[in-house]
């Protein structure tokens, strides 16, 4: 078969996207084809036809020589493959779809890099197949293969990060306190790990409760996977099943034009963490109830169940039981979700953890603002023991950090601590200095209540500490001078 037989090779030139069409033109971009052919034949180290069976019809002359080949015409008509043992042509010429680099193996120590193209005639139909040996020594594209590889170690890197970040930071031994409730806690969460059934913890504010599932992770089969915490509380009602299940491309307006991979996904054969609980809507607890029970679920705006292989751990500082008789809560889903019940005691029933707590606590905050270890007076430690601990051990961290801050002392005294928790109801402790007394907080009063009662303690203690100093004070608490004095307007502090 003689080349000039074949129809334009390149179908950009054959069939122009616009311009003049007539014969002269058509006969100008035959030529220019064949020009171009001409062209790669000469510049490359090889050049090959086959028909649209895959079957040699031409080679340029450096082909056989490349390849040691004596008498080529002997090829001719014959499948590629008998020629190269490796080559990929038959499949581009099936498929019509090029192959545009690639090395190819010849012979045992041999190999090329080499490009392949479909052949197609005017109306698009696949008539052959033209490869191209672009070098004969692979090592040619050191540069590329460098950077490609480049790129490879540092996506591993980056995926490694990211399993190590979704690792669980803590274990048991991170569990500090030896009073019995807590104790009990532990030996419970031990014996919990050692399954996959689901695990329901319940606890006030403050009180541990991701610290404890990350333990449970971190001793349990699944150590070695994920664990991913989601807040439930902090994300929009509307944007709650795309963050649990993952989104298909386009399924909601504003939606990831490649689609998103949901919790659930990021969590597959680990653990997922369901912080706040009772604040999930009913129509996704429905989904979630669900995936406990079927193990299966679908991605929004998909048809498609996705087979899940995840261990879930839910956190509530609810009361779950009166959410399910106000309607707030399914039974059935607290049901599945409370097969294993673990309960934290607040740390004011738990007072004797407080010193080892506080240890732990200072060497943390020491550690993390690179400062020498603190410790506490026996007065101080003593006077911590004595407080409520509304916000338990996050206002312990809280109290001990602010005092670090504001005392250049190694050993924190009684005095650095009274700047920041009520004062106790003894004849020997005053209120602070033109500010009402400090009232304690009512258990029984509303939570609006008795956050507004804690911001003005907080305001009370910042101008004690500041010596009343109004911009100092604003700028200890992170609020502007202007809601501080609305503040102080609000609580009769003026």
């Amino acid at each position: 078969m003689m080349l000039n037989s074949l129809l334009p090779p390149f179908p950009w030139l054959a069939k122009p996207a616009m311009g003049d069409t007539s014969p002269e033109v058509k006969q100008l971009l035959h030529i220019a084809s064949h020009s171009l052919l001409m062209q790669f034949a000469d510049v490359c180290e090889g050049a090959l036809i086959v028909d649209r069976q895959a079957r040699v019809v031409w080679m340029n002359e450096h082909y056989p020589k490349r390849l040691g080949i004596k008498q080529p015409q002997l090829y001719l008509g014959k499948p590629v493959e008998t020629l190269l043992p490796h080559s990929l042509m038959r499949e581009v010429v099936e498929s019509g779809k090029p192959i545009m680099l690639d090395i190819m193996d010849f012979g045992v120590d041999d190999a090329f890099v080499v490009m392949r193209l479909p052949l197609r005639d005017e109306q698009g139909t696949v008539i052959g197949g033209i490869g191209l040996m672009l070098l004969d020594d692979p090592r040619h594209l050191a540069p590329v293969v460098s950077r490609y590889n480049q790129i490879c170690r540092e996506l591993k890197a980056t995926r490694q990060q990211l399993a190590l970040a979704r690792r669980a930071k803590y274990t048991m031994s991170s569990l500090i306190g030896s009073s019995p409730s807590f104790v009990e806690v532990k030996t419970q969460a031990r014996r919990a790990a050692r399954t996959d059934v689901p695990i329901l913890i319940q606890g006030e504010t403050g009180t541990g409760k991701e610290l404890l599932a990350q333990a449970i992770h971190s001793a349990s089969l699944r150590a070695d996977q994920a664990f991913v915490a989601v807040n439930i509380a902090a994300i929009p009602d509307n944007l709650l099943e795309a963050e649990f299940f993952g989104a298909v491309a386009g399924a909601y307006t504003g939606a990831d034009r490649k689609g998103r991979e949901g919790k659930f996904k990021l969590a597959e054969g680990g653990t997922l963490f369901l912080d706040e609980i009772g604040d999930m809507p009913l129509a996704l607890q429905a989904k979630l109830l669900r995936v406990l029970q079927e193990g299966e679920y679908e991605a929004l705006g998909s048809d498609r169940l996705v087979k899940s292989d995840v261990r879930i751990i839910a956190a509530t500082s609810r009361d779950l039981e009166q959410c399910i008789a106000e309607g707030k809560f399914r039974a059935d889903l607290y049901y599945r979700l409370n097969v294993v019940p673990l309960n934290l005691p607040p740390l004011r029933e738990r007072l004797e953890d407080i010193p080892p707590l506080c240890e732990t606590l200072l060497d943390s905050i020491s550690h993390k603002h690179n400062e020498p270890p603190r410790e506490l007076s026996a007065e101080a430690l003593a006077y911590l023991q004595q407080h409520h601990w509304q916000g338990n051990v996050r206002e312990l961290q809280n109290v001990l950090e602010r005092a670090c801050m504001l005392s250049d002392a190694y050993i924190l005294q009684l005095a650095d601590i009274q700047r920041f928790l009520p004062k106790l109801n003894t004849s020997n402790q005053a209120t602070p200095i033109n500010a009402p007394p400090l009232k304690p907080i009512s258990r029984t009063a509303t939570l609006a209540e008795q956050m507004a009662q804690m911001e003005q303690q907080s305001i009370q203690q910042a101008l004690e500490a500041c010596k009343g100093n109004k911009l100092k004070t604003a700028q200890y608490l992170g609020i502007s001078r202007t809601s501080l004095y609305e503040k102080l307007a609000l609580y009769g502090l003026a």
